[in-house]
């Protein structure tokens, strides 16, 4: 139970000193988001070259959940 507790605070403690900068921790925040979904998108466009059979059949049930969603 001690550990649970001690493991805690670490995470806890940079939130509480972050804190006063808002508009700081914000733009780190979009910063990290932006890098993140960069990469992401590089991770799928890899995928699509390396597993093409699959990257097409992820793209046409993608499209059938389009055509089949209503407003």
């Amino acid at each position: 139970m001690a550990d649970e507790k001690s493991r805690e605070r670490p995470e806890r403690e940079p939130e509480a000193a972050g804190a006063g900068t808002d508009e700081e921790s914000d733009a780190e925040r979009r910063r990290r988001r932006a890098v993140f979904l960069r990469e992401l998108t590089e991770a799928r466009e890899l995928r699509a070259r390396v597993q093409p059979r699959r990257a097409r059949a992820a793209r046409m049930r993608q499209q059938m959940r389009m055509r089949t969603f209503r407003w």
